[in-house]
């Protein structure tokens, strides 16, 4: 269904008391419309990012993106924060949550609200996306080929995190996951050892995995664009959130 759109980059309060850049894609109409906090890839805040919160304004959700590395980088391009950041050995996980906190806060102040959020992430942002999922109240959770949930970083490994799956027991909301078989970060035997917990654990969860494409195959940027594994990846999110969020559950 068509619907007219505003997207605008906003000032949030995120981790610690911090002013923010964030950008947000609604719909414009009464509502209500549920949430998502649309979370980037470590390329950073960049076009892309902003094209996937659009795509969700117009399906009828207010999309926010927060700026995850803005203090990095206020004014630099999101390829020159991203580097400071990868300098500085990433976001640290507790500023992650108080940024993400701040965004989901902020469409929760708006009237067209409907009081139902949910969050997605790819790459580092899938990893972020799970722990998430597992610390903030989230009624939904989307992970695309997040690495690092299972497994350590190699020593060399620019981004300094720690693995996440001793916190499936935590899991807050039910969680899609998003994974081709031909990528390394997270393997397919990462995904085996997650799915293996979130079963032990008794987790409301789902995974499908995708045959002829790696990591990003959702990046239609790169070269690693694989087209049938982002098309079915893009209606199984609409309808996850669908059911879960209330939002539409078509993604053409």
């Amino acid at each position: 269904m068509y619907r007219r759109l505003i997207g605008e980059e906003v000032r949030i309060t995120g981790h610690g008391g911090d002013e923010i850049n964030a950008y947000l894609a609604r719909p414009l109409g009464p509502g209500p419309y549920p949430g998502v906090g649309v979370i980037h890839h470590m390329p950073g805040w960049d076009e892309a990012t902003t094209e996937i919160a659009r795509r969700f304004a117009a399906h009828g959700y207010l999309a926010i993106v927060p700026n995850l590395h803005y203090r990095e980088g206020p004014d630099a391009s999101p390829d020159d924060a991203a580097a400071a950041s990868r300098a500085a050995g990433g976001v640290p996980d507790e500023r992650f949550l108080g940024d993400l906190a701040g965004a989901l806060s902020h469409l929760a102040s708006l009237g067209e609200h409907s009081g139902r959020s949910g969050v997605i992430g790819y790459c580092s942002g899938g990893r972020q996306a799970f722990l998430a999922a597992c610390s903030l109240e989230l009624d939904a959770a989307v992970d695309c080929y997040g690495a690092f949930v299972v497994g350590q970083p190699p020593a060399e490994f620019p981004i300094k995190m720690t693995p996440l799956v001793g916190r499936v027991g935590d899991l807050r909301c039910p969680l899609l996951g998003l994974f081709g078989n031909d990528d390394q970060r997270p393997s397919p035997a990462d995904v085996d050892e997650l799915e293996a917990e979130l079963k032990r654990v008794g987790a409301d969860y789902e995974f499908h995995r995708y045959d002829g494409a790696g990591h990003g195959f959702f990046a239609t940027d790169r070269t690693m664009y694989r087209p049938e594994a982002a098309v079915d990846g893009w209606e199984r999110i609409f309808d996850f959130f669908g059911r879960h969020l209330g939002g539409d559950r078509g993604a053409a």
